[in-house]
């Protein structure tokens, strides 16, 4: 694959070569942003518009059994009685064959259009369809799978071992099942985020993406009832993102991918101080367009211009903690000398 390689006037005579590409599951890409997951990406001529303004790589929208699930349930209605169910059984594998047989088509449809790494998502409820939709997925020619893991333990009944146990039988399940390389991406609800990360990075996962975006409520005090709040990432969002992208790059045994309140090209060269691999962007195109790819980009080479950094590793990590717990980024509680941090 062509190199993203930029030329800049430092002074008036001396030309700097600015190279970002980098690799991403051992795939040589043009730029550490990558297209995330999101509905954008669900569409052909946006992922065309993506590589075109030097997106990395792109991931699908998730395949969703549980919107399959409601799908079906729309469909057949009262046909999920006993006597129906013949016809239920008809409708239900029409409707889920649809939707996978559609997906199936946008992977090998982007396969034959674009040039960059087409990664599928899927976020499954039972633990036969995380198996048999990977397969149909790495059949139909994706570069790579990432597993859209989000587990609440909201029941007091549920341990984080028996959170433990469901991501290390399924992965363990994909990793028998499936060759292509595989990504997880994971929520904030972990008692013991670092040790579990670094367990994860030992299954055979080529790649852990923080963080998934939570889906938020809040109250309508008029209505007294529940309304969402906005889909779409705030800066604040960042914050534990390159907080735990500093602890673990470096010392888990996989690429990390940052995710979650990247809204700027100045918020990427932060992910990448952090020690992030690549970076996933998906508020920004919301709320700019597809095209800020480009001047996200185009930042990013201008900043490594300016400090004089030719590729990505002169600088990536160069703020990830080192082997010493004694850093910023462990403290959760007020400093005294805050104002005096570098």
């Amino acid at each position: 694959m062509k190199k993203n390689i930029y030329l800049c006037n430092q002074n008036k005579n001396t030309m700097t070569t600015v190279d970002i590409s980098t690799k991403f599951l051992g795939i040589d890409i043009p730029s550490p942003i990558i297209s995330g997951s999101c509905g954008l990406t669900s569409k052909v001529e946006n992922l065309l518009e993506m590589e075109k303004n030097g997106a990395g790589a792109v991931i699908l929208k998730s395949l969703f059994e549980e919107q399959i699930t409601f799908d079906i349930q729309k469909s057949t209605g009262f046909l999920s009685n006993f006597e129906y169910s013949e016809s239920y059984d008809y409708i239900s594998n029409h409707v889920e064959g649809f939707e996978i047989d559609k997906y199936l088509s946008l992977i090998s449809n982007a396969k034959k259009a674009l040039s960059i790494p087409v990664v599928a998502s899927i976020n499954c409820i039972t633990y036969s369809n995380w198996i048999a939709y990977a397969k149909k997925l790495q059949e139909a020619g994706a570069d790579a799978i990432e597993i859209n893991f989000m587990v609440l333990p909201f029941s007091p009944d549920t341990s984080c071992e028996d959170i433990e146990h469901i991501f290390d039988d399924t992965i363990l399940a994909l990793r028998r099942s499936i060759s292509i390389p595989i990504i997880v991406k994971v929520g904030k609800y972990f008692t013991d985020m670092s040790k579990f990360m670094h367990k994860l990075s030992w299954s055979g996962i080529k790649g852990l993406t923080l963080f998934n975006k939570n889906i938020d409520f809040d109250i309508d005090t008029e209505k007294e009832s529940l309304k969402h709040t906005s889909i779409l990432s705030n800066n604040t969002a960042l914050y534990d993102t390159l907080r735990w992208t500093a602890l673990l790059s470096g010392k888990i045994r996989c690429e990390v991918s940052a995710s979650s309140g990247i809204l700027t090209g100045d918020d990427v060269v932060k992910t990448l101080l952090a020690g992030a691999q690549t970076t996933q962007v998906v508020s920004a195109l919301y709320g700019n367009g597809i095209e800020y790819i480009k001047t996200m980009n185009d930042y990013l080479k201008e900043w490594m211009s300016k400090k004089e950094y030719n590729t990505l590793d002169d600088f990536r990590g160069k703020l990830r903690v080192k082997e010493s717990v004694n850093s910023n980024f462990t403290r959760i509680q007020f400093m005294k000398h805050y104002a005096e941090i570098e």
